[in-house]
């Protein structure tokens, strides 16, 4: 039964005029009032039965001086047997999912009663800037009313395309989805001319507002883009593909599954608010089927160290023979380390030792509120140092080989810079994944590093006794990619009903860990806010860091569509450093970017051997080589390795083995 098959709700009966109606004859006194009662109840009616108490009472004929007056009930009554029973389904179904909802709201209000308030009148800390880049504005009307004019002959050619292909001629849009827009590929959005004119019109509006504050001139550049920023989210959330009565496919599910789609979106609703305890905490992935230690993370190996801040994993060995020297790995600690270690096929820790690689990765703690106070200086002592030292004394070496992704090469930067200063050499070589050292265009998270921010991030974590939640740093990196991670989701799982798929990277993607206090502003201030470290003015243990001081090969990879780390931020740390650089460009993003295992041919990477000034004339000499660029990075390490000796097991080292990988500290969930 289509949309168009559902007939339209009768109208409530009116009241008779007294014109249409006879009036009823009055009792000539009491007593026969009183006789006519008596005689009544000595008498009843037969009951009727459930179906005909359920039934409308029939329509009276009408009367005479109305021949053509017809009831409300008959388009009902013209219906199919299975039409009625459809749309009484529907109907039913529909009530459903609207006290699903209602229920699932009054509970959630009733978990927050006692909970200081969490609304805020301006959340985003955008008010000051939005004012003055409106200011900007106003104070161009010139350049107002152009925008305007602009606007209003988008829509007059919308709307004279729309009338043109109304009368059957072929048209092209006026607008288009950017490339990689994933909220309109529904067909039904180009065949359905409403839909097809609702999706452009959103487009001309929301395009014309980016790029009304885009154009603003005279404003200070990072005021300018956190109001694009929050311009961007706001036309975001006002898509009509977010909106049940506008997005066809939901509408389209409504009615093949006669509302039990919706029934099931308010489910799914009612469980993420259960989930989140009161607050909406949206599904990315079936985080049933995924399991630590069983279907990810399966790589085998033991963990031969521990202290407070670490484990130290040795993974086992699957060739012969091995590179003297072996490789360490620091993840980010914001994530668990299995990212590099997600399926078989895509793992790059199986795939390293594969390489003839003696692999080493260290996996942090989930802080809790006794490490609150632990600090930068801390994570490199106790992370970057010890783990150095057990891996050396593991494979009996005097060097590593070391990787930095994300954060974790921020601290392996500064690790490196502190060695330099005193004059250590236990690092061979240093492999930067996605890492920043130069925060001068560290992107979008740029915006939640001012101090209104800061000191919300601050409150937050003292509420929490010194720890950030890692739903509230998802929360953040999400709103950055909010179509893919947020709204997708919200389609998805409510307005259509369905389940989220199983995806290993997504079940990683909301496994993460809590952030000590004093370590994350520290991080947030002297990296994003000051940009001390590339500026030469960061000190840690007494030392001034330098990263022109560190003279060991250094490899940087960096992605293309990179919002976290993006590749000119890369660029810009590359060039801080004081020994021979070696930087690459891969296609796709923070995280597609660095796990592209070759098997799986995907993507692309840029090469250039020379380290100009600009990224921009990098990427003009570079040269573009199909797949993935774990090759080329292999054959960098393999030069700075050493020559080959036996396998070393991990369960035979002079560390005795503590227990088995994945280890015990991955598995303690947020």
């Amino acid at each position: 039964m289509s949309i168009d098959q559902v007939p339209a709700p009768p109208k409530r009966r009116k009241k008779a005029a007294a014109a249409d109606v006879a009036p009823a004859p009055k009792a000539a006194n009491a007593k026969s009032a009183a006789k006519t009662k008596s005689k009544a109840k000595a008498e009843p009616s037969p009951s009727p039965s459930a179906a005909e108490a359920a039934s409308p009472p029939p329509a009276s004929p009408p009367p005479a001086s109305h021949p053509s007056a017809a009831s409300p009930f008959d388009g009902l009554s013209q219906l199919s047997a299975t039409q009625r029973e459809m749309l009484e389904t529907l109907s039913v179904n529909l009530a459903r999912a609207a006290m699903t909802a209602q229920g699932a709201l009054a509970e959630a209000a009733l978990r927050q009663a006692d909970r200081p308030a969490a609304l805020s009148p301006d959340p985003f800390h955008v008010a000051p800037a939005l004012t003055e880049v409106m200011s900007r504005l106003v104070a161009q009307p010139d350049r107002m009313m152009r925008a305007q004019a602009d606007l209003f002959s988008r829509y007059m050619d919308l709307w004279q395309a729309t009338t043109k292909r109304m009368s059957g001629a072929a048209q092209e849009p006026v607008v288009q989805p950017t490339k990689g827009d994933k909220r309109f590929l529904d067909p039904a959005w180009s065949t359905n001319p409403m839909f097809d004119v609702m999706k452009q019109s959103y487009l001309l509006t929301a395009n014309w507002l980016n790029d009304l504050v885009g154009e603003v001139e005279g404003v200070e550049p990072l005021t300018k883009r956190r109001v694009e920023f929050f311009m961007k989210m706001l036309t975001d959330a006002f898509s009509p593909s977010n909106f049940l009565i506008s997005n066809p496919e939901a509408l389209r599910a409504i009615t093949e599954s006669n509302g039990e789609s919706l029934v099931k979106g308010m489910q799914n609703f009612a469980a993420d608010l259960e989930r989140g305890a009161g607050q909406l905490s949206i599904s990315q992935t079936d985080t049933a089927q995924f399991k630590v230690g069983e279907n990810v993370a399966t790589a085998p190996g033991k963990v031969i160290f521990q202290n407070e801040l670490i484990q130290l994993l040795q993974f086992s060995p699957t060739t012969e023979q091995v590179h003297e020297i072996p490789l360490l790995i620091f993840p980010p600690w914001i994530n668990k380390f299995y990212i590099l270690d997600l399926r078989p096929e895509n793992s790059m820790i199986r795939w390293l030792t594969a390489q003839g690689f003696t692999v080493f990765v260290t996996s942090w703690v989930n802080p809790d509120q006794t490490l609150s106070s632990r600090t930068f200086e801390d994570y490199m002592i106790d992370g970057v140092y010890a783990a150095s030292q057990a891996a050396m004394v593991q494979c009996g070496v005097d060097r590593v080989n070391t990787v930095g992704y994300c954060i974790g090469g921020t601290l392996l930067s500064c690790a490196l810079a502190y060695m330099a200063a005193k004059g250590e050499k236990q690092i061979a070589s240093a492999t930067f994944f996605a890492a920043q050292q130069d925060f001068s265009e560290a992107g979008d998270l740029l915006l939640f590093t001012d101090d209104a921010w800061l000191d919300d991030v601050e409150k937050q974590m003292d509420a929490e006794g010194g720890v950030l939640s890692g739903k509230a740093m998802a929360d953040t990196f999400n709103a950055l990619r909010a179509n893919d991670l947020i709204w997708s989701f919200f389609v998805n799982n409510y307005l259509i009903g369905k389940e989220p798929k199983p995806f290993d990277l997504l079940f990683w993607n909301g496994d993460q860990t809590r952030m000590p206090k004093t370590l994350h502003l520290f991080y947030l201030r002297e990296f994003y806010k000051e940009n001390k470290l590339a500026l030469k003015q960061l000190k840690l243990g007494g030392e001034t860091l330098d990263l022109g001081k560190i003279k060991i090969p250094v490899y940087v990879q960096s992605s293309k569509e990179d919002h976290i780390a993006p590749f000119r931020s890369v660029y810009k740390g590359a060039q801080l450093f004081g020994g021979p650089t070696t930087f690459m460009m891969s296609g796709s993003g923070h995280i597609a970017g660095v796990i592209n295992a070759p098997a799986a041919k995907k993507y692309q990477h840029w090469t250039n051997t020379a380290l100009p000034a600009t990224v921009e004339e990098w990427i003009a000499g570079a040269v573009e080589h199909p797949g993935s660029w774990w090759e080329n990075w292999a054959a960098w390490l393999r030069e700075r390795s050493g020559g080959m000796v036996p396998a070393r097991d991990p369960a035979k080292g002079p560390l005795k083995p503590l227990e088995d990988a994945p280890g015990s500290f991955v598995q303690v969930r947020s």
